[in-house]
């Protein structure tokens, strides 16, 4: 699928919005990516699943267990973990801290896909990497469907994402919304 395919199906999905807006990791946007938008249609899902494993198989990326970060990375982690024949698992936030829970767990020798929906500053993935670290786990490469950092974001190790554009964020006290009187909303957030 190419970058402009993905965008149209944002857009044709009412998932592409504008407006003011507080994103999970608290900066503000003029624009939002509301992927579960698109993912509750299974077969959209299971395409961009399958859309995102070709990049893994391309580059000969083994991977033996998906895991997501709840709640975003949940089902496209479900439908890559279908492309791909492998497990696939979600981190959860308890008391602030990202862990694998529900009797989830992945051994030390198990390769690593992280999934993503959206990627802004990066800060979702990065705990779920040091989470499975700290678990002596190798974590092979990231993925997600919309990286907003326009390949900026780096977590040393290989990263691919369908849509992949520079979408300006600010901090609060930065924000030209907030200085015109406009209050953000939050669509999806994990405060």
């Amino acid at each position: 699928m190419l970058q402009e395919d993905v965008r149209e199906l944002f857009k044709r999905n009412n998932a592409l919005l504008n407006g003011h807006f507080k994103l999970s990791s608290g900066l503000h946007s003029d624009t939002y990516f509301q992927s579960a938008l698109i993912l509750q249609h299974p077969k959209e899902a299971e395409r961009l699943g399958e859309d995102l494993a070709k990049k893994i198989k391309e580059n000969n990326i083994k991977v033996d267990v998906v895991v997501s970060p709840a709640i975003g990375g949940i089902v496209i982690g479900q439908e890559m973990g279908r492309a791909l024949s492998v497990r696939a698992i979600f981190t959860e936030r308890v008391d602030g801290k990202v862990l694998l829970r529900r009797g989830f767990s992945v051994s030390s020798n198990e390769k690593v896909l992280v999934v993503e929906d959206v990627i802004t500053t990066g800060l979702s993935t990065r705990e779920v990497i040091e989470t499975l670290k700290a678990n002596s786990v190798q974590v092979v490469a990231v993925v997600s469907l919309v990286d907003r950092s326009a390949g900026k974001v780096d977590f040393g190790v290989p990263k691919f994402s369908l849509l992949s554009l520079e979408v300006k964020s600010y901090k609060e006290e930065d924000c030209p919304m907030c200085k015109e009187g406009s209050i953000a909303v939050k669509p999806g957030s994990r405060k």
